[in-house]
C-alpha cells in the first residue's frame, strides 16, 4: 500500500455526467483538458491536481479510491459529498 499519492480529479455533480466523462477519457480525451473544461472543483484549473496527500487527508471514499490505484489508472466515479469524483493517480510512494 502507497504511503503517499499524487493524484489529480475531475469533480462533477452527477452520476451520468461522471460516467460521460469516464467514456470521453477512455476514449482519448485528455484529463487536464477534461478537468479544465468541466470539474466544479477549483483545482480544475489546475488540470484537477491535487498534488501529494497522505492517508486521512481526503474524505475517506476519495481516499480508498485514491490509495487503491496504480500509476496512471483512472477510477471510476466516486461518490462523496461533494459529488462524483473521477481520480487518476500520477505517481505513489
Amino acid at each position: 500500500m502507497p504511503k503517499k499519492v499524487h493524484a489529480k480529479h475531475i469533480l462533477v455533480k452527477t452520476e451520468q455526467e461522471a460516467n460521460a466523462i469516464l467514456y470521453d477519457l477512455k476514449h482519448g480525451m485528455d484529463f487536464d483538458e477534461v478537468a479544465k473544461a468541466r470539474s466544479i472543483c477549483p483545482s480544475g484549473k489546475k488540470g484537477g491536481d491535487l498534488g501529494w496527500f497522505t492517508k486521512g487527508k481526503m474524505v475517506k471514499e476519495f481516499e480508498n479510491a485514491a490509495f487503491s490505484l496504480k500509476k496512471d489508472e483512472i477510477s471510476k466515479p466516486v461518490k462523496t459529498q461533494f459529488g462524483y469524483h473521477i481520480i487518476k493517480v500520477v505517481e505513489t510512494e
